[in-house]
Parts: C-alpha cells; sequence; structure tokens
C-alpha cells in the first residue's frame, strides 16, 4: 500500500445523505445523479464526486449505515425537492491512498485503517473516511475505476 501524506483543501459540497441498508446506495446515487443532470453538473475538475463514509457497512446493522453521496461547488445550492444540501468538507491534513478496480467491497479503506493508521504514529482528525471517485460514469469500466481513499489525520 503507497501512503502518502497531503493537505486537502476545504470544498464545498453539495450532498445526498444516505442512511440505511449499502444494497439501497444505487437509488440514492441515481438521485444525485439526476439532480446533476438537472443542475448541469457533470463528473469534472469543478464537480468531483465524493463519498463521505461514517461508518463501515461491514460493521454496522445495514439501518445505521450512513454516507454522504456529494459533488463538489464553487458556490452553495439553493433548496431544491430533491433532499440534496450544502455541507462542507474541511481543510484537512490525510493520509491518501489510490485504488484502481471495482468500487465494491474496497478494502483498502479498512486496510489503511486497521494496518497502516496503528503503525503511523499519527492521530484520528474529527472527521470521517472519505473517497474522491476520480473518475464515474457508465463509460468506465471496473477494472479502470480509479479512487483515492483519504483518511483525515491531524
Amino acid at each position: 500500500m503507497n501512503v502518502e501524506i497531503v493537505h486537502f483543501p476545504e470544498t464545498k459540497i453539495a450532498v445526498y445523505e444516505h442512511l440505511g441498508s449499502p444494497l439501497l446506495i444505487n437509488k440514492s446515487i441515481n438521485k444525485l445523479i439526476k439532480w446533476r443532470k438537472e443542475n448541469k453538473m457533470p463528473p469534472s475538475d469543478i464537480h468531483r464526486s465524493y463519498g463521505v463514509h461514517y461508518n463501515d457497512p461491514n460493521a454496522v446493522s445495514p439501518e445505521d449505515y450512513r454516507v454522504d453521496l456529494c459533488v463538489s461547488i464553487e458556490q452553495e445550492i439553493s433548496d431544491n425537492t430533491h433532499g440534496i444540501v450544502n455541507k462542507v468538507i474541511p481543510a484537512l491534513r490525510c493520509a491518501k491512498v489510490r485504488h484502481i478496480g471495482s468500487r465494491d467491497n474496497m478494502t483498502i479503506a479498512r486496510d489503511l485503517y486497521k494496518q497502516w493508521f496503528p503503525e503511523s504514529g499519527e492521530t484520528l482528525a474529527q472527521f470521517p473516511i472519505f473517497f474522491h471517485y476520480v473518475n464515474v460514469g457508465p463509460d468506465i469500466k471496473e477494472a479502470d475505476m480509479i479512487t483515492d481513499v483519504y483518511l483525515p489525520i491531524l
């Protein structure tokens, strides 16, 4: 595992808050995609795709699984009927690792937290682990998917 220490900049995000079974996450993702399309925010360097993961779906009951599905934005969004809200990923010092391949059951996040972190001498920050989905869309093959995993540290 190639871990890099980086400074992640404060990033405004538009968020669909998913709470419930991981089996229903595609329904939540589709709501965010519909909102993105209606607001002309395709995946790009301006409108990056993130997931802020509050817990591990393998370690909590399905009804307690929580993730914010996010799009980076330049300015706050207005109230809407889709349930999309404004939030911020704060400026953070992070351990970053890149995953290439399927996003289903990415064990690299667990490895970062359970293997690298205990030996690192670092202290966790008060913000959850988050993923930057570098390339998204129906044209991306699973083998070509790129995901950067950020573990906030002090």
